[in-house]
């Protein structure tokens, strides 16, 4: 399955394509500047490219930009990702004087995307840390996806749980990715108060 990650340049990108190249899938990382795309490819031994060039090529879409571009990005790329799979990794956070709190109020950014392109997606990832994917072992957490059923779904869960030693576990239709993005301001939090990078772990499974 060959994966293009707009915004692998950044550092949960470039996290993420480092992980998933050292499954043995083919990655283009994506970039706005082209060139920047090459010089970090070429340090990871992936392809690079313009996120147009990026999305056209891909059976999954990864869109790993920041918050604060992800529905730009969304719009100026909804063209060239057509009906190509795409997940969403994003979560929109306030950094406040009393902590970090949920950025949306209403309908997550997942929800907002999957009204801009013409593909179906899927939300998840949020409480896997950058730090955890460049170890040298899988990080030993699960990590959840949510979406209507759909290829994106589909591709999502096999891809994540493939990413940990845990498991990936589906989370329900896309409207739970309010529930997911928020999860990122809890465990930035818990990270600040305790000096850590946390993950998670559900109880139950045999």
């Amino acid at each position: 399955m060959r994966v293009a990650i707009v915004g692998g340049t950044g550092a949960f990108g470039r996290a993420l394509a480092e992980r998933i190249h050292s499954l043995g899938e083919p990655i283009v990382i994506g970039s706005r500047d082209a060139s920047r795309a090459t010089e970090v490819a070429a340090v990871l031994g992936v392809e690079g490219a313009t996120n147009e060039e990026a999305v056209r090529s891909a059976d999954l879409v990864v869109l790993a930009v920041r918050s604060n571009a992800a529905l730009g990005t969304a719009r100026e790329l909804a063209s060239a990702i057509g009906g190509t799979p795409l997940l969403s990794v994003a979560s929109n956070l306030e950094f406040t004087e009393s902590g970090v709190v949920p950025g949306q109020h209403g309908y997550s950014l997942a929800e907002h995307i999957a009204e801009i392109v013409d593909a179906p997606v899927a939300a998840g990832l949020q409480s896997l840390a950058a730090a955890h994917l460049t170890g040298s072992e899988p990080p030993d957490e699960d990590v959840l996806i949510c979406g209507d059923a759909s290829p994106a779904k589909d591709l999502s869960l096999g891809l994540a749980g493939r990413l940990v030693k845990g498991r990936a576990i589906d989370a329900g239709p896309l409207a739970n990715a309010r529930a997911l993005e928020g999860m990122t301001a809890v465990i930035l939090n818990v990270n600040r108060r305790y000096k850590v990078h946390a993950g998670i772990r559900l109880t139950g499974f045999e």
